[in-house]
């Protein structure tokens, strides 16, 4: 069976055909991490760009990693926590916002290459991981979803690993179309007054995600 793990079912089909619909629904929501999957495919192309993606999922992983050991719920239960987490990924999204405000316009034909030179890969793997590692709202919410799909009676550590596996499988192809469209964009401008514009649009859009996260609270999903 395909969602088997050794020789017992880790989930009906009928089930994990209902998540993968879910997550879908989920993955393709604006969010931040489509925000900054586009910034960095406006700014280095899809190729390197993409990094953010992928430090995206392992954020997602992250999280899966917290609902699942129980941490999530106490996280969920502290207000202090809460709070440490939802400011550090508020700072952290208006820290991209001032960048992607200042971004510097070049010349349509050297921009990708030149904006992927100056960059690491790993740094916008970390960019990614921080943007999903300082969303409280996004373990709350895996805390009201998830369970909603668990058998309880069975192991409940394999039907993790099959709903983080489709989590992150969905994601990185909807982040890879949201860093491709960007990167499409990013080709098409002609001018520094059309650079300028759509980086100011991705500054604000980070500002707006920083925004609201502020009005995120324990329980809210």
């Amino acid at each position: 069976m395909p969602f088997s793990f050794l020789a017992e079912p880790v989930m009906s089909l009928d089930t994990w055909l209902a998540f993968f619909v879910a997550c879908w629904i989920i993955s393709l929501s604006p969010g931040a991490g489509a925000i900054a999957s586009m910034s960095s495919g406006l700014n280095y192309g899809f190729a390197r760009g993409y990094w953010t993606a992928l430090g995206l999922q392992l954020g997602l992983v992250l999280q899966v990693t917290v609902v699942a050991a129980g941490v999530g719920a106490l996280l969920a239960a502290s207000a202090l926590a809460f709070t440490l987490i939802k400011w550090f990924g508020v700072l952290y999204l208006l820290y991209l916002a001032l960048r992607q405000w200042r971004a510097p316009v070049q010349a349509p034909d050297s921009a990708a290459l030149s904006g992927a030179a100056g960059v690491s890969p790993w740094s916008l793997l970390l960019r990614g991981l921080l943007v999903n590692a300082g969303n409280p709202k996004a373990v709350v919410f895996m805390l009201a979803v998830l369970p909603q799909f668990l058998a309880v009676q069975q192991p409940l550590l394999p039907q993790y690993l099959v709903m983080g596996a489709t989590m992150i499988a969905v994601d990185l192809i909807v982040m890879a179309g949201y860093t491709g469209l960007a990167a499409k964009l990013l080709r098409l401008l002609r001018s520094p007054r059309q650079q300028r514009v759509l980086n100011r649009t991705f500054a604000s859009l980070f500002a707006g995600a920083a925004g609201a996260l502020t009005l995120v609270r324990r329980g809210v999903s």
